[in-house]
């Protein structure tokens, strides 16, 4: 059985993010997928999606696409503001459907989605891409074979990003990521690191399993990288990916260095995650499960990262804990 898959939206992150994935997915498992169609209000992103990476029509209307074919999924990549509204009229009209995070402008609109996948029941999927990084997942996969997890660090670098949704919009990333490491969140503390570093954040983290956790948001710290720690007894898991230099896995033991990866000489779209997220969405098609993570699974995510740029908002320098 081939899964119909259609592309809503065609710019670069959709280009990056789930046409090249999809398209390295559709030549490495021929016949698993159909791409029937790419559509973007600019029709010729859609038909340049049509000739790069095999989609087989080109659209410029979301309802004509949905109407002309018959889709099992449809992955939308929509500017932010626009996720909730489209994210519903996909979920009402039963369309099974992958949406981006950080799922809505507010936490007002991502609740309503919620709530509309809830009600409906479609199946769906949000694209979070970290929790599929071959490096993370070999990490994670060995510290659980090591010892209990005590401490989760992830430290997000980048250059001269100012934008003042950085923290909501795109740190979300290592706040989901160390919440897939140690589970949900029992507590957590904000606070900028000075006031003459307004973009810069720690975030103190207390798991519901005991661990204890801490996210450093730092974008202007004048280079790209994003390393995620894994610390327990007598052990040190090490894992920079998607960004840096040298993308690679560490694993210390009883002051050694027992295990190491450099994935450097893999394809982008391997090491960003990328490629097992699109994997995971066909494979649960075939194996008539639903795709993980789905909204429901993201929203606890979403929800303690609204709750960080609220306080940060009313009081940036303050320490706020906020509870579940």
């Amino acid at each position: 059985m081939s899964i119909r898959i259609g592309l809503l939206g065609c710019g670069e992150h959709s280009e990056v993010g789930h046409a090249v994935p999809l398209a390295h997915y559709s030549a490495k498992h021929p016949g698993a997928v159909v791409l029937v169609g790419a559509c973007d209000l600019r029709r010729e992103r859609a038909e340049l999606f049509c000739q790069k990476y095999g989609f087989a029509r080109a659209y410029s209307d979301m309802d004509a696409m949905l109407q002309s074919e018959r889709l099992d999924v449809c992955i939308a990549v929509i500017p932010v503001e626009h996720i909730p509204s489209v994210g519903i009229r996909l979920l009402q009209a039963h369309v099974p459907c992958v949406v981006e995070k950080p799922l809505g402008p507010s936490i007002a609109e991502v609740e309503v989605l919620r709530d509309a996948a809830r009600a409906t029941n479609t199946v769906n999927m949000v694209s979070v891409n970290r929790r599929f990084m071959p490096l993370l997942k070999q990490g994670i996969e060995w510290t659980k074979s090591t010892g209990p997890l005590r401490y989760v660090r992830a430290t997000m670098l980048r250059h001269q990003r100012t934008e003042p949704d950085f923290l909501g919009f795109t740190a979300i990333h290592a706040l989901d990521t160390v919440r897939f490491i140690g589970g949900d969140f029992a507590s957590s503390n904000i606070r900028a690191i000075t006031p003459a570093a307004p973009h810069s954040f720690v975030i103190d983290i207390q798991f519901e399993a005991g661990i204890v956790g801490r996210v450093d948001v730092l974008p202007t710290s004048g280079m790209v990288e994003e390393t995620y720690e894994l610390i327990g007894d007598g052990f040190r898991c090490v894992v920079t990916s998607p960004f840096g230099p040298q993308r690679f896995l560490r694993c210390y033991q009883k002051n050694r260095l027992v295990q190491e990866e450099i994935a450097d000489d893999q394809p982008e779209d391997v090491i960003f995650g990328f490629y097992g997220e699109a994997a995971e969405l066909v494979d649960a098609f075939k194996q008539g499960r639903r795709p993980e993570p789905t909204i429901e699974d993201i929203f606890p995510s979403v929800q303690a990262c609204f709750e960080l740029v609220k306080r940060v908002e009313n009081n940036p320098t303050s320490i706020a804990p906020f509870s579940r």
